[in-house]
């Protein structure tokens, strides 16, 4: 029996294609650090700040979550948003991401007996959040900034790369302690570890790669400018200084 037509079909599509953004993307964030290192004397790109440039640089909202997962809307389709440093950020193969803080504990209001039920319960806290963002839109990703350690140098490199936000089957992965008293999630096909959880503070970190489809760039550092060449282009006038007795 053939498949019936339907007159009512979401045709909502992405702002852009996976991991290939806008033509002006680049030149904006390049913009936006550029004046971040020109207006800080300790210039910090940091999470929200990060959050921030990439909503301007795809001309979408900034509206900060307490899940991180949709951190950026635009549309029927969000993203969290992700700072790393790395010493080559530009030749960078992998990165870990801290994704939160999953308590088994609070969650199941008791913690598994072993390894592996303890990895499930970590992944199902996971899962849990996942699929409550994508209840709420049609497509969720993640966007990473690969930053150099320090912002300090003359030019500076960055790596920009996105991936979509995805649940973990929780029987792929096998769970083990490590030396430190970590949990490692690793994959039962690859042997490749994907994940680690801490039992104290239950920070949840995932390794992701960085796709060959990355966009790199360098940006180079503005001149300082002097604190009167900046109290000059404000504008500033003494009577903005008000002393209150007493």
């Amino acid at each position: 029996m053939r498949e019936p037509r339907l007159r009512t079909v979401d045709k909502a599509n992405p702002p852009y294609p996976l991991n290939r953004f806008p033509h002006s993307f680049v030149n904006i964030v390049g913009r936006e650090i550029i004046y971040l290192l020109a207006s800080s004397r300790h210039p910090a790109l940091e999470g929200p700040e990060w959050e921030r440039i990439f909503a301007k640089a795809i001309d979408a909202e900034w509206k900060p979550s307490n899940v991180g997962l949709d951190d950026i809307v635009k549309g029927a389709f969000a993203w969290g948003a992700k700072t790393v440093k790395s010493n080559a950020p530009h030749e960078a193969t992998s990165v870990r991401l801290i994704s939160g803080r999953n308590n088994p504990e609070y969650s199941f209001d008791t913690i598994a007996d072993s390894d592996d039920g303890i990895g499930a319960q970590v992944l199902q806290i996971w899962n849990a959040r996942v699929d409550a963002i994508r209840d709420k839109f049609k497509e969720v990703r993640t966007v990473v900034l690969l930053k150099p350690a320090t912002l300090a140098g003359e030019r500076s490199p960055f790596t920009v790369f996105e991936f979509e936000t995805i649940r973990y089957a929780v029987e792929d992965f096998e769970w083990r302690k490590n030396a430190n008293g970590n949990y490692e999630g690793v994959d039962r096909r690859t042997g490749e570890h994907r994940f680690t959880w801490q039992r104290h503070g239950s920070q949840f970190t995932i390794k992701e790669p960085v796709p060959e489809a990355r966009l790199r760039f360098f940006v180079k550092k503005p001149p300082a400018l002097g604190d009167d060449q900046v109290l000059a282009l404000v504008g500033f006038d003494p009577s903005w200084i008000e002393i209150v007795d007493g």
